[in-house]
């Protein structure tokens, strides 16, 4: 049986428990040249399927070097291809020698020209869903856990970064089992400065000043994490600034987090964006979805984690804001999928679907709105309680909704039933009794949006909150929040994009050329989301989409791309 309907793995077949890798990027060529050992957590034989994505496999064997036969099946749209190995009798290791391709989805080259400092290339990876079957022949679920030491080859006067312990200049170590998607390394002209005894920032050179400055209370957060969730697990929570292309806000790869540049604005407004990926050092890394059919379990419990952990930082209050521009973002990715409601359960069926084209908000905001109802319903002492049992029992494992369901049941019974919880889990929209956030500021903020009024005053998470709220600004609305806010002479993405929205709604060409700026210089999909479809929602704005799109194609990672071409299909 394939339990993950996004991989070729086999129940009945082995299980990879290491791997050895040794990985010489090709800056020239823009190709991977791989060397592969899976060890197999028992011996196996006949046969044993891994997942592909456009590799060309050179050979196949035994680690003595004796030869196996393999099939290599054709390419499928989403799973990629294929490779069957036929294994002998009691094998315990197989070594395959593979080239990825220069359209490899879980790589992104860029020349020196598109990094900061203009003197050398940059590669860095990104394997979450599915997408480290494009570097090396692996079984790419969730589900089955690997530890894995590598050997990252690259030229001299470049600095090899990977999620893992460094046992030396370009030589790692990951000694806990974790997802392959988690697999992550970078190579480029980076610098490191320390924020703590066990938290550094990476960036180029000329970023990790004000990079460190922005991160400098990680500790902090760290401290208010462990304080809620229990000791953290990973040894050091390092993070990388990524060049602008990188298409998420931030992928939490154990031990080296990467982060867009966006979220270095300048005030330290973005920092829940650090508090987010440090909660999945417990939510997602420590505790794993079995499956993307489960993928609220990682992001649902994040999000729940990243708001208290901001709740005993900076107060209650401030959390509501951030639940309430979470609601928003729900919101509108609710409208998104509403020809397709399915796709807003939180326990879902991918078959044939491909999980980047399901990715959204919902899995975030709904998982956590369903968690916060949990808590609300038992009381936080017992919700507490339950939560840090859930993530000792579970700890370094993968498993699926109904697991979780089990455990709520076992610890807490009847309240899965009392709290309507499988309207959350299998019924798509947001049940109308779902919490609220809850403000006093909120209220006010909302209000004067619903009268297009600009507040006389407004911190960064009160301006975004404010932004999205406006439906259908006036031209003398966005005029004079320009006047007082200086919207456009801000380092915040979160808040030029939110604006440059906002113009397009008033139908002002000024909106049109921020958008292309925006678009131009960042490739976070969150932001490219927003603009595009805002431009494409109206004829008139429609052209200068696709004029953007051509002109800002090359410097977007493959992902990203994608999701920007589904929507000016649609």
């Amino acid at each position: 049986m394939r339990p993950d309907p996004h991989s070729y793995a086999d129940d009945a077949q082995p299980r990879t428990r290491h791997l050895d890798l040794d990985l010489r990027p090709d800056f020239e060529t823009r190709t991977l040249r791989a060397e592969t050992t899976l060890h197999l957590s028992e011996p196996g034989q006949g046969h044993f399927d891994l997942d592909t994505r456009g590799l060309a496999i050179e050979s196949v064997e035994l680690p003595g070097g004796s030869q196996l036969r393999f099939d290599l099946a054709r390419e499928e749209p989403i799973l990629g291809a294929r490779l069957r190995i036929h294994l002998p009798e009691g094998t315990r290791a197989v070594r395959i020698r593979s080239t990825a391709s220069r359209d490899a989805t879980a790589l992104q080259w860029l020349e020196p020209a598109q990094t900061a400092g203009k003197k050398r290339p940059f590669l860095y990876t990104q394997c979450q869903p599915i997408h480290a079957r494009s570097l090396v022949p692996l079984q790419d679920t969730p589900g089955i856990r690997i530890t894995y030491r590598a050997r990252l080859h690259v030229p001299e006067g470049m600095r090899a970064l990977m999620a893992a312990a460094r046992n030396g200049p370009n030589d790692f170590q990951m000694p806990e089992p974790i997802p392959p998607y988690l697999i992550a390394f970078a190579a480029g002209d980076l610098e490191s400065r320390e924020l703590s005894a066990r938290c550094a920032v990476w960036a180029e050179p000329s970023v990790v000043p004000d990079a460190a400055w922005e991160f400098a209370g990680i500790e902090n957060i760290m401290a208010a994490a462990e304080g809620l969730f229990g000791k953290y697990a990973w040894e050091r929570f390092d993070v990388l600034v990524l060049p602008p292309s990188f298409p998420y806000g931030g992928m939490e790869n154990p031990r080296l987090a990467f982060l867009t540049p966006s979220i270095v604005a300048g005030d330290r407004s973005l920092v829940n964006v650090v508090a987010h990926e440090l909660s999945h050092a417990w939510t997602g890394n420590l505790v794993t979805n079995l499956s993307a059919n489960d993928f609220w379990l990682n992001e649902g419990f994040t999000v729940y984690a990243e708001r208290r952990i901001l709740e005993a930082l900076e107060g209650r209050d401030r959390s509501e804001l951030h639940a309430a521009v979470g609601r928003q973002e729900l919101t509108a990715a609710l409208r998104r999928f509403d020809a397709r409601p399915e796709l807003t359960r939180l326990r879902n069926d991918l078959a044939g679907i491909d999980p980047d084209e399901a990715y959204s908000s919902v899995p975030y905001e709904k998982g956590y709105l369903l968690l916060r109802h949990l808590e609300e319903t038992v009381g936080r002492a017992r919700w507490d309680s339950f939560l840090r049992e859930y993530l000792d029992r579970f700890r370094f494992q993968s498993l699926a909704t109904q697991d979780f369901l089990d455990f709520l049941e076992e610890r807490l019974p009847g309240i899965a039933d009392r709290a309507g919880v499988l309207r959350y889990v299998d019924a798509p929209g947001v049940p109308d009794d779902a919490p609220a956030p809850r403000a006093e500021r909120l209220e006010e903020v909302l209000a004067l949006a619903a009268r297009d009024e600009v507040p006389a005053e407004a911190d960064p998470t009160e301006l975004l909150l404010y932004l999205h709220a406006l439906r259908s600004p006036s031209r003398a609305t966005c005029e004079a929040i320009e006047a007082r806010y200086r919207i456009g002479t801000r380092r915040s993405l979160e808040l030029r994009t939110a604006f440059a929205v906002a113009q397009l709604r008033a139908g002002m060409p000024e909106g049109i050329e921020e958008a292309r700026r925006i678009a131009l210089g960042i490739g976070r999909m969150k932001f490219l989301r927003a603009i595009y479809t805002e431009l494409h929602s109206k004829p008139p704005t429609r052209d200068a989409a696709r004029r953007i799109f051509e002109e800002a194609r090359g410097t977007y990672h493959p992902i990203a791309a994608q999701v920007v071409e589904s929507i000016l299909r649609g």
